[in-house]
């Protein structure tokens, strides 16, 4: 039979088993999603930086090109020397602005799933603390319809499309079209095309161009958006952003 000294050497943690305790009792689980909570701001904003810093570099150098042809005309004398040169720097101008384009889309990705998460830990919040709801404005569930809600962005229509053209994605998109629709242009006068006809093929090039542009921006956002997976979602898809735990 052990002794009374034996058992009183044993640890606590041995001599009696230790009660399930909920991680919302857990002062340490608000802890761990603060800290998580504030990577993600963080995130987003150098997400934010780096969206704003690629397409300052685009404009700054699509500038530089154009104050170059500038010079490059005041010293050549316009033929097809000055179109050649000018289809090079709208053809460099045009690459520089796809990439950049392509960049802003990973980074329009990465702060959608950064808010996205953030939502989530909202949810954790409300769950610790449920008579907080009422101070909480931005979403609490993680679906994506509530997630994009707190964009302000219009659901479908003209509206959404109005919308996209004033972000940084479609104004990239915006501007790489036009670059492309004037290098056909300017191409179609190299090979001996009229004026009027270079411009329809400008014309018809700018609208083809952002055609693609936004059919492939499109499908990369819903695959994109596909992929995030609510483990929170509204139970109705009429409830308000925060309206519902």
């Amino acid at each position: 039979m052990p002794s009374p000294t034996a058992d009183a050497a044993k640890p606590a943690h041995r001599r009696t088993s230790a009660q399930p305790t909920a991680w919302q009792d857990d002062p340490r689980s608000v802890q761990i999603l603060s800290a998580e909570h504030a990577s993600l701001a963080t995130t987003r904003s150098l997400v934010y930086n780096e969206a704003f810093t690629r397409v300052g570099v685009f404009l700054t150098f699509m500038s530089m090109s154009f104050v170059a042809l500038a010079l490059f005309t005041s010293a050549t004398p316009s033929g097809s020397s000055f179109l050649g040169v000018t289809a090079v720097a709208l053809a460099f101008n045009f690459m520089v602005g796809l990439m950049t384009l392509g960049r802003i889309l990973g980074t329009t990705a990465d702060d959608l799933r950064a808010v996205h998460a953030m939502a989530r830990i909202r949810h954790g919040y409300l769950q610790v603390r449920p008579e907080l709801r009422p101070f909480i404005t931005t979403p609490t569930n993680d679906d994506i319809a509530t997630v994009m809600r707190d964009y302000r962005a219009p659901g479908a229509g003209v509206g959404a499309v109005l919308y996209s053209l004033t972000t940084s994605t479609g104004m990239v998109a915006v501007i790489d079209a036009l670059l492309g629709g004037v290098l056909a242009g300017v191409l179609a006068l190299l090979v001996g095309v009229g004026g009027v006809a270079a411009v329809v093929i400008g014309v018809v090039g700018t609208v083809l161009v952002f055609a693609a542009i936004a059919a492939g921006a499109a499908r990369f956002f819903l695959r994109d958006q596909a992929s995030l997976e609510p483990a929170f979602p509204s139970p109705e898809r009429g409830v308000l952003a925060g309206s519902d735990g």
